[in-house]
């Protein structure tokens, strides 16, 4: 007789980190990982839940305030804000930075090209007033 039984599929890197910052940005205000927990299906291991918040914490993507004898957790980020800080801790991380970015923007396609430019222009405009 043979085993049927379906494996969980496995989930790429950064998406649980995603899920739960979507659920957090849903509550309109702070959140306990059980509500974390519930919203995502319940699916999660609480331990999982608690894990993947404390993980957003040390990258200053959520902020938590004791609540009873647990914590309310809030999204400082949104999973853009999140990219961006893993797109600079790896910059950070490297000693040529120089040869990093030149070697990531003759990496862009076209149109990604032209909107770091632009955003570079607005951030210089900005900048001056």
């Amino acid at each position: 007789m043979t085993n049927h039984r379906r494996e969980p599929r496995r989930r790429g890197q950064g998406e649980l980190e995603g899920l739960v910052l979507s659920a957090l940005r849903e509550a309109g205000g702070p959140a306990t990982a059980g509500w974390v927990q519930e919203r995502l299906g319940g699916d999660l291991a609480y331990t999982t839940v608690i894990t993947i918040l404390t993980r957003l914490l040390a990258k200053g993507a959520v902020t938590r305030e004791r609540a009873g004898r647990s914590f309310a957790w809030t999204p400082v980020s949104d999973q853009a804000g999140l990219a961006a800080h893993k797109m600079r801790k790896l910059l950070d991380g490297e000693s040529d930075r120089e040869a990093v970015l030149a070697s990531f923007v003759t990496s862009l396609e076209p149109g990604d090209e032209r909107l770091l430019r632009e955003l570079l222009d607005r951030a210089k405009d900005d900048g001056e007033d």
